[in-house]
């Protein structure tokens, strides 16, 4: 199990996430709907379809990361997190450094091709304010209380702090995937 400090890790995923909003409001926001819709040459996703597909993660995650830290005392004590064998193989899974393995979007995750890029957009933007938000807010809590469970399979659970690893990590995966439709 890996053993990180809290405030160092919660710094280093704050400065992602305000890379992924400064990428998604310089370069995205400002494309044209034909651009954030047409497909990657190697046929996988458009940049839409990339932001959708995040989206619809953001959708799920963030109410759970909301309710988790609204339900936790105040704990300042708890500064370093051990993530678990679950949380260090669903992060690591994402990370493009350490696997180049492709999955396949699970039911639920597939984003439709018809999208209103311009509205998909402007959502990632808003989850990301909101991600940004919950980083802030865990820095005074005990992280690795909190249980959220994954998305697909419920009854697995990862601590809050693995839980935001993942979903940053998969964020950055995907934004690197919309970054080649450019």
């Amino acid at each position: 199990m890996q053993t990180i400090d809290k405030l160092s890790l919660l710094e280093n995923l704050e400065n992602q996430v305000e890379k992924h909003l400064q990428i998604t409001i310089r370069i995205f926001q400002n494309l044209s709907d034909e651009n954030l819709l047409k497909p990657s040459l190697s046929g996988g996703w458009s940049i839409a379809q990339c932001l959708e597909h995040l989206n619809s993660y953001g959708q799920y995650y963030l109410p759970l990361f909301e309710s988790g830290l609204a339900g936790s005392s105040e704990n300042l004590g708890n500064k370093i997190i051990k993530s678990s064998w679950l949380g260090t193989k669903a992060i690591d899974s994402m990370d493009l450094s350490k696997s180049k393995k492709k999955f396949k979007a699970f039911k639920g995750h597939i984003p439709a091709s018809n999208l209103d890029a311009k509205a998909v957009v402007s959502e990632f933007i808003n989850q990301q304010e909101r991600l940004l938000k919950i980083l802030r807010i865990a820095r005074s809590k005990d992280v690795q209380k909190i249980k959220i469970p994954i998305s697909i399979a419920q009854f697995l659970k990862l601590h809050l702090g693995d839980a935001l690893q993942f979903l940053v990590m998969h964020n950055e995966r995907h934004i690197q995937q919309a970054n080649f439709n450019l």
